[in-house]
């Protein structure tokens, strides 16, 4: 029999881990050849996440649970959790009900046809249309950077054959932009379409910060390309400094008792060039932070406990 492992990161999900638990056992059972483990990966919830997580282990013994000493973030913890699977494939699914349990056996279609990687992409969602859009432009505009074609609209959830898993293993990336990775591989990849639900329980843990830090690290991990603009940037500003400068001069000598230079131009140019060159400072910043993170080589999670392993 095939085995497929479930892979669920979990922060403050009390109201969410056991319905989800439920969901997927009952999607399984529709599946005819089939054994399964359910991973739940914990990122040190201040909720009674952990607590439920360790009765469903005492409950069924195909629910495998990791705890975390502290928060790792929603990068790490999830992508630790997909190399700790033993199954043929693997399925990584939110704890929130927005990844909808019942396509795995639409993924397991398409899996036992051959394919390593059934990707979900979200073309409709019932969160706010300006979230949506935003998401939507942040997709095509990274999709235009990358040196690789990426999927849009994925989040990652989806199913990876054994052979991607252990790619990823041999990787040993301390922190991965996930879907960038995949589509780094080059395995050829079905799409399911699909429409994200709301939330059913609990609150969003993304905040601005955490969607900032996957946005720049998809962009400094796959794209050179603003770094090839600050350099043309750069080039470009000098020529005109230095033809508007041959300019005032010429003026200058022609109408000697009627130019005056004023202050007004000066300051303009000043604080532009002075925010044109903090930005890309910034910009710079982005890869030499990602180079660091890559340099420490430090564990991608430091596990507490393990539950049935």
């Amino acid at each position: 029999m095939k085995k497929l492992s479930i892979v669920t990161p979990c922060y403050n999900e009390q109201d969410n881990v056991r319905p989800l638990y439920e969901a997927v056992r009952e999607v399984i059972k529709r599946l005819p050849g089939y054994t399964y483990e359910h991973l739940f990966i914990d990122n040190a919830s201040k909720d009674k996440t952990a607590a439920i997580l360790r009765e469903l282990a005492d409950e069924d013994k195909n629910v495998k649970v990791i705890l975390n000493t502290r928060n790792f973030g929603h990068i790490r913890s999830p992508y630790y959790a997909l190399l700790q699977t033993s199954g043929d494939a693997a399925v990584l699914l939110a704890a929130d009900f927005q990844d909808p349990p019942g396509m795995i056996a639409d993924f397991v279609r398409e899996w036992e046809g051959g394919v390593k990687v059934v990707l979900g992409v979200k073309n409709e969602s019932e969160e706010t249309a300006a979230m949506f859009l935003a998401r939507k432009l942040y997709y095509n505009f990274i999709g235009r950077l990358s040196d690789i074609e990426l999927t849009k609209n994925c989040t990652g959830f989806g199913l990876y054959d054994r052979e991607v898993i252990q790619k990823l293993r041999e990787i040993d990336d301390p922190y991965p932009y996930f879907r960038g990775l995949i589509s780094d591989l080059g395995y050829p990849a079905v799409k399911i379409t699909y429409k994200q639900p709301r939330r059913k329980r609990g609150i969003t843990k993304n905040n601005f910060y955490t969607l900032y830090d996957i946005a720049m690290l998809g962009i400094t991990n796959h794209s050179k390309v603003p770094l090839r603009i600050a350099t043309m940037a750069g080039f470009a500003m000098s020529a005109l400094s230095l033809f508007l400068a041959v300019g005032y001069f010429i003026a200058k000598l022609v109408f000697w008792d009627y130019f005056r230079l004023g202050t007004a131009p000066m300051l303009i140019s000043l604080f532009f060039f002075s925010s044109v060159q903090l930005f890309f400072i910034g910009v710079l910043g982005e890869y030499i932070g990602s180079i660091h993170t890559q340099v420490l080589k430090r564990p991608l999670v430091i596990e507490k406990e393990r539950i049935n392993f």
